[in-house]
Formats: structure tokens, sequence, C-alpha cells
């Protein structure tokens, strides 16, 4: 029987049959799963190695640049933080827990000032003690033109001078301050309930004083965290081995069972379910993404539907429309973009029913702000030509047009670009596919003057509360920048921004239901083109053990074998 694992947190970016799922930010609702024995009977024991099969490699070893769920859950490996997102296999998995510091921080009375305590025995990968200097050094990166491209969160909420750069520009940051080694103190513009979160996010960890500046972090790394990198060649092999300066003392969520993990990259994803399948060799100690649609019917046997597990839908995955430019510009040509597209025919290009639903609003059903409503409803889910042929004649487009869709170099997003393209085929829109390696491609559509007229791309919650990590990093023209960009629809509507303002200054509990009535509200704009809500099926190895697998972000720090004999 298929095991059932819901899990609700998860970090930006795109689905991926081959990179271990990552879908977007992270979500909210669900059961806590199977706890360490996710992947069947066997408690994970100490040593051997687990490996990872890959189809494309990690963004950025650098998680100031770095910020997709597959590279997120690598980065917990090697990264620590004041705080974290805590174990998946947890009872509430979406809790925010200390990491490098004592405890959750001390926020004063007006909400803008946040402290934190650092553990004693905290150490680099060199046996470096990890004081308060080296966590804000590693933190300010995160305002670097060049490095600091990944995570907004940081740069959205603590008070940095205007035009800040990061220390190798700009110096000190004052609004950080280190009154002795263990004490770290954060100013924020404005009261952020939620700043513990933006702590547990991967550009928030130290690093020593003066590294890491330019490309110094491509290929190689200063780790915090229980591994470290032992090699790295691109495109083909990460490997990680123990860091003998990690303490399992100071850390109560990394469990970092394997001694080593090796990332095997570049494998074709039919031959990664061919592998995962057959379970030979090494591959029983391995790990993957989800199965591709073409697999699915192989995995009916009762001893692979042991190994199989579910993982229900957190991410969103959408077509961003520039609005800055025609043909966009006009909402009523990407109004008639929603009406046209057949999303029966993206279900199926995604896998079918067993992996995907169609999404018409942005907020998927597990978060729980959603509001199941439908601004395009057609029967069976198939579009309606007639009517965006309506609203492309109103625009002066009677006759059509074309414009280009960036996809990455992958093989479900390329077909969901090409059932777009038939789709529009029909109301007399050309869809040019422009392909982008899977490597860089969130740096491209996530720069404005690289991002051509639309891109498919995904998002989930950066942490489980309401809608908060959706509406305002897809939809706050504020945050626009020109680098790391995530409003791919480059929308700036001051109606929007003052709403995300006021939802923002709200109780929690109210404002769950009002970001719900404004993702209704700005899909009424049709800035994106919300596609299908990927669901995934997973299977591990035969000897994993601790294995929770999420469509937004696994926890890889909880994984290890069965039998360590074995690997």
């Amino acid at each position: 029987m298929t095991t059932k694992k819901k899990r609700l947190v998860g970090l930006i970016a795109a689905t991926t049959a081959s990179v271990l799922l990552l879908a977007g930010c992270s979500a909210g609702g669900g059961e806590a799963g199977q706890g360490s024995q996710g992947s069947g009977s066997g408690e994970a024991q100490t040593g051997g190695t687990v490996h990872m099969l890959q189809n494309a490699d990690f963004s950025y070893l650098d998680p100031s640049r770095g910020f997709d769920g597959g590279v997120n859950a690598f980065y917990r490996l090697i990264y620590r933080g004041l705080t974290m997102v805590t174990a998946g296999d947890a009872e509430d998995p979406n809790e925010i827990v200390p990491d490098l510091a004592e405890s959750l921080g001390e926020v004063s009375d007006d909400g803008l000032t946040w402290t934190y305590t650092l553990k004693d025995d905290i150490f680099f990968d060199d046996g470096t003690p990890i004081t308060s200097t080296e966590m804000k050094f590693g933190i300010s990166r995160t305002w670097d033109p060049q490095v600091g491209i990944g995570s907004p969160y940081l740069r959205n909420t603590i008070d940095a001078p205007e035009g800040y750069q990061g220390p190798y520009v700009s110096g000190d940051l004052p609004t950080i301050e280190t009154p002795d080694d263990k004490t770290i103190v954060f100013h924020l513009k404005k009261p952020f309930p939620e700043f513990d979160s933006v702590l547990a996010q991967p550009n928030a960890v130290p690093f020593p004083e003066g590294s890491g500046a330019g490309d110094e972090f491509i290929k190689d790394v200063i780790a915090s965290g229980p591994y470290t990198l032992a090699e790295y060649t691109p495109g083909s092999l990460i490997r990680l081995e123990r860091n003998e300066y990690w303490d399992e003392s100071t850390d109560e969520v990394r469990k970092a069972y394997p001694d080593e993990w090796e990332f095997e990259i570049g494998i074709d994803s039919a031959t990664i379910d061919e592998r995962m399948i057959a379970g030979q060799g090494d591959d029983q100690n391995a790990i993957s993404g989800t199965l591709g649609a073409a697999s699915l019917p192989r995995i009916q046997t009762p001893e692979l539907q042991e190994r199989a597990i579910t993982a229900d839908a957190y991410c969103t995955t959408y077509m961003g429309m520039n609005t800055t430019k025609a043909p966009f510009a006009d909402v009523k040509v990407r109004d008639a973009i929603n009406w046209a597209i057949d999303r029966s025919a993206l279900v199926n290009a995604s896998g079918g029913t067993q992996l995907a639903d169609p999404a018409y609003m942005m907020i998927p059903p597990t978060v729980s702000s959603h509001q199941d409503f439908n601004l395009w409803e057609t029967e069976g889910d198939k579009g309606d030509p007639e009517k965006a042929k309506e609203l492309l004649a109103e625009a002066g487009l009677e006759d059509g047009f074309e414009f280009t869709l960036d996809i990455r170099s992958q093989p479900l997003m390329q077909a969901q670009a090409e059932s777009i393209q038939e789709a529009l085929k029909k109301i007399g829109v050309t869809v040019n596919l422009n392909v982008i390696d899977t490597s860089i491609y969130y740096e491209t559509i996530g720069t404005p003057a690289q991002q051509h007229d639309a891109a498919i791309t995904g998002w989930c919650p950066d942490w489980a509360s309401s809608a908060s990590t959706i509406i305002p990093p897809l939809f706050d023209g504020r945050n626009i920048t020109e680098k790391g960009n995530s409003n791919l629809a480059q929308i700036n509507d001051p109606t929007i921004n003052a709403r995300i303002d006021e939802i923002g200054a709200m109780p929690a509990d109210e404002a769950v239901s009002a970001w719900g009535d404004l993702d209704k509200e700005i899909m009424g704009l049709s800035p994106t083109a919300p596609l299908v809500f990927g669901k995934a099926i997973f299977l591990p190895g035969e000897n994993i053990a601790g294995y929770n697998p999420s469509t937004s972000m696994t926890d890889l720090t909880i994984i290890g074998l069965k039998d360590p004999a074995k690997g």
C-alpha cells in the first residue's frame, strides 16, 4: 500500500522530476507523516553513504545566491543559521526552532528589535569558532548586488541604510549590532512577527569576515553544518563528508546519519527512474525526485508499492507574464491567455491526475489561506478559445501575436510548455520556447533585463503561515529587483501594494482569509496564469530510512541507511 505523506514547508522555484522536488517556497496544512520510517520498516543507523540521483546540478553552493527547494534542502546539510525549520518527521514539521541560537528571538515591545544569543561550541569546518561577528557578516552578504540574489526576506525586513550594498561594497551594516561574541541584535523596518522564520532562510548563515566575495563560493564552501564539501565536479558529482567540528550536542534537528553523501548529477530522467525501480547496487542506498508519469505503471508490484511514497501538492506551477511591455501590458491579453489555456491538457502533460491538479489560483489548497475560486471556469478545464479570441479582438489583436516563453531544460516543463503552445495556437498566438539550462534558470528569469515575455516556474511559501510568503514576493511591485527578482510579472499596482501592507499588519488569524481574498483580486488582473498543483510519487532505495519526501523541500538531514554495511 502506498504510504501517504504530507509536509508543509519548502522553499522557491519550480517542480522538477529529477532534482529532489523544488517547486517553490513552502506550504501549509496536512498531517505529520510516518516519522523516521517514512520509507518503510527499519530505523536509520549511523554510517555508510546515501546517494542522490539528479538530472541537473544545484543552482549554487552559495546560500546567498541559491533559493529553490532542491538546493535549500542541500544547504541544510552544510550550513546552519540562528533558527531553522524543524525536522521533516516532527509532529509539526513547520515549526521554527533554534539552531545556532539558544532560543528563538527576544522581541522588543514595539516589535522593531530582535535579539538572539548564540550557543557555545559552534564552529566552522576548519575549527574556527562562530561568533556574532561571523553571523552578522554572513547575513549582510544578502545586500551585495552580485552575490545576494537569493531569498529576499532579510532585505525586506531588516532596516538597512538606503543604498547599502553589502559588506564588500559598503562595509559595516549598522542596523545589525554585535555587542559581544554571543549576542546579535536586529533592527527592523517595521514590526514583523515572523522574523524567526526570516532567519530560517538559507541565506541567514554565518561566514568568516571577508570571505565569499565575487565567485569564491561558486565551487567551494565554508561549512557550519554536519557535512563539508569533499569533492565537486560541476554537472557531474558532489560528495560531502563529515565536518569533524560539528557538535551534535548543539544541534537538535540534524541527525546526520550517513558518513558521506554523493549527489550524482546529469542523469537522464528516464534513467533515474529505471535505476530506482531496479534498486541494484548503490541504488538501494539512493533517493531521487518524483517518478515520471511513464514509470508509474511499472510500480504496481507489491514490492515496489511497499517502497512508494506519495506527497501532496504544496506548490503552484504557473506562467508569469511580463506586464511591463506589449502585448502583456494589456490586462485583456493576459486574461485571454488564461481563458485559452487547456488545463486538462496541462494535467496530462504533467503526468496525469496522479501527479497534478488544475490550478486557477496562486495559493494551493494545502495552504490555510486558499480560497476555491475559478475566474476562467470552463467545461472539463479545457479552456474557452472563443472567449479568448473576443478579448484579443477587444485589445486590437484579432490576428493574434507571438511571444517568447522561458522554460527550463527539463522534460516536465518542456511538456507543459508544448501544451500551452497547442492551446494558444487555437487563438492565433504563437509561442516561441526559449530553453534555459536548469542550473541558471532562476537567476536568468529573475533578472528583468534577461527575462523574456513570459516564464514557467513554480512557487511555495517559505514558511507555514498563511500566504504571507506567496502574495508579497510574487506581486509586491516595490520588491522588483535587478537580480533575484521573484515578481516575474513585474506588476507594480499601488492598490495591491497597499493591501499587502494592510494584511501584513493584521493579526495572523485575520490575515489568513485576507490573503485569500487578495489572491482572487490579483487574479482578476491576470498577471500570471496558474497552471497546475503538482503532486508526486517517490521511490526510495530499499535500504533508505527516515525518508519523508515533499513536493516543496525534503529534509535530507534525517535520512540514513537501515544497514550501513550495504552502503
